[in-house]
């Protein structure tokens, strides 16, 4: 079974996402922005044996650890889509800009739409959904009906598109042909605040809701 292991890190209580196969004990470390001493030592108190670093998009909150901790552990950086290259390029400055020191990330695979991902015996499914930025994709076990979607959608509300690249018709589109036709009973963990599930979104989330989609 993949497992989640779900930490805030930085002044952005950002998500960052242990997901790990408990027959293995195999994990990938998914948008470490950053704490990452406190990512390691979760992953050591759990015997874990990291794999890889996941990111779901270019964002600081998200990835501003990620070559640091690509470094120490000596494991690659995988996505997100090459699209959000702009956003890699600058997390130095991003980091400048809110205090977060950072170093650029250059990751060692670009993920596609379809693109598959292994964590010891699970398997994850790259689903490329745009609009919160460019590049932004989401991580999905079909086993275990869990995604991990980033800024793209959260409890009660959406991913901001008023950054650079970010584009509302696009998010929209990426909840309403992406995640919803994944099904109902669903759960995800966002980028940010509580886990919910694709089923209650649809009931009430006021900006992807059935009933808000069928006025847009």
């Amino acid at each position: 079974m993949l497992k989640a292991l779900i930490q805030p890190v930085t002044i952005f209580e950002q998500n960052a996402c242990i997901l790990y196969c408990d027959e293995t004990n195999k994990c990938a470390i998914v948008d470490p922005g950053g704490d990452i001493e406190l990512l390691l030592k979760i992953s050591k108190e759990h015997n874990l044996i990291p794999e890889k670093i996941l990111l779901t998009h270019g964002h600081i909150d998200h990835a501003g650890g990620a070559a640091e901790l690509a470094e120490i552990l000596g494991i690659e950086i995988h996505g997100p889509n090459i699209e959000d290259k702009f956003l890699l390029d600058s997390l130095q400055n991003q980091g400048e800009m809110f205090g977060l020191p950072s170093r650029n990330c250059y990751p060692n695979k670009w993920f596609e739409e379809g693109d598959k991902i292994k964590i010891g015996k699970e398997t994850l499914e790259v689903y490329f959904c745009p609009g919160h930025t460019p590049g932004h994709i989401i991580f999905y076990s079909r086993i275990n009906k869990l995604a991990i979607v980033g800024d793209v959608l959260f409890n009660g509300s959406i991913g901001r598109t008023d950054l650079p690249g970010g584009n509302f018709d696009q998010l929209i589109n990426s909840v309403k042909n992406k995640l919803w036709p994944l099904g109902n009973d669903i759960k995800f963990i966002p980028g940010h605040g509580p886990s919910s599930t694709f089923e209650e979104e649809k009931k009430s989330n006021p900006f992807v809701s059935e009933s808000a989609l069928k006025k847009t």
